[in-house]
């Protein structure tokens, strides 16, 4: 599947976690999760400090999230590198089959671990600018 399809398939679910919203609202994945929000998509935030974010829930981790929410159509990731290759695994194991690394986020392993475990990727390019 070429990039341009990842991405329509990605942006075409409409219940996205974002993974690295800061629990203080001034981080670059409080942005992402805003404007996700304000698009239409329900959105989900993930951080294990924080237990709301502007009023919503935020969840420790995907796992805690599919508990509660088993449809979620996939993650963005807004987390440094070493990061990003735990939050894959852990996505794999929850049954997360789309990710979206924000840019910053990717790293040859974790892009790796995506395709090992049959997860569609999109990396290098910005969620905001690609749901306009």
């Amino acid at each position: 599947m070429n990039i341009e399809n990842k991405i329509q398939s990605f942006i075409g679910g409409k219940k996205i976690a974002v993974v690295g919203v800061s629990a203080s609202g001034a981080g670059f994945g409080a942005k992402v999760y805003r404007d996700l929000k304000a698009k239409g998509y329900s959105v989900f935030a993930i951080n294990p400090k924080a237990a709301e974010f502007e009023g919503d829930p935020c969840y420790r981790d995907l796992a805690s999230l599919r508990t509660e929410i088993p449809d979620i159509d996939g993650a963005v990731l807004v987390v440094p590198p070493a990061i990003t290759e735990s939050v894959v695994e852990e996505a794999a194991g929850a049954g997360i089959t789309r990710i979206w690394m924000q840019e910053g986020a990717e790293s040859a392993a974790a892009i790796e671990l995506c395709k090992t475990n049959s997860i569609e990727v999109v990396h290098g390019r910005c969620v905001m600018v690609e749901t306009d």
